[in-house]
């Protein structure tokens, strides 16, 4: 260990997945021996705290879920009446952006379905199906189909999320997404 880079017991965890998580932002393979040396720490001791490198991930990208929730929250909070979803949408897509490497990590397939990730991802999911339930009561829509509405909501912006900005600004696409499906379900006046 560096001189003077000392760290309690209790500590280790956290500056594994701080660490674990600036490889992964700086693009760098996560090999446990090179992660514990960054850490601090003997490759051993890593095995205290994670049975396997999937494990780790996985309490990272759960990590990331949690993350995500809790600012997708903040910006409904922050949003002007009317534009609650809106704010979800484009949170959801402004994580994405500002989070590449966590939020490929969050939805790949070795880590998705491990219970703390996915448990996390539900929990994001159960605030967006909360968000849909007063918004189509403030918009008086009984027996609207809750579920599926938030499938729509989640799956239009994971997919604008998922999609290359290469032909337009990315701050555009999803508004481009929202307003297609606003242009596409809203009731034309006459």
């Amino acid at each position: 260990m560096e001189a003077g880079r000392k760290y309690h017991v209790g500590e280790v965890k956290s500056r594994l997945l701080r660490e674990a998580r600036g490889m992964l932002e700086e693009g760098q393979p996560l090999h446990l021996r090179a992660l514990a040396a960054r850490a601090g720490i003997t490759a051993g001791s890593m095995y205290h705290h994670y049975e396997n490198k999937t494990e780790l991930l996985g309490e990272l990208a759960a990590g990331g879920f949690r993350e995500l929730r809790r600012d997708l929250e903040a910006a409904e909070r922050a949003a002007v009446d009317g534009q609650r979803l809106r704010a979800w949408a484009t949170g959801y897509f402004r994580y994405a952006r500002a989070e590449p490497a966590l939020f490929a990590l969050m939805f790949d397939p070795e880590v998705a379905e491990l219970e703390p990730v996915a448990e996390a991802r539900a929990a994001m999911l159960a605030s967006l199906h909360a968000l849909v339930a007063d918004v189509a009561a403030a918009l008086d829509r009984p027996g609207a189909p809750l579920d599926k509405i938030t499938l729509a909501v989640w799956a239009a912006s994971h997919g604008a999320a998922s999609l290359s900005p290469a032909a337009r600004a990315q701050s555009d696409l999803i508004d481009d997404v929202i307003a297609g499906l606003d242009a596409l379900f809203r009731p034309e006046r006459g």
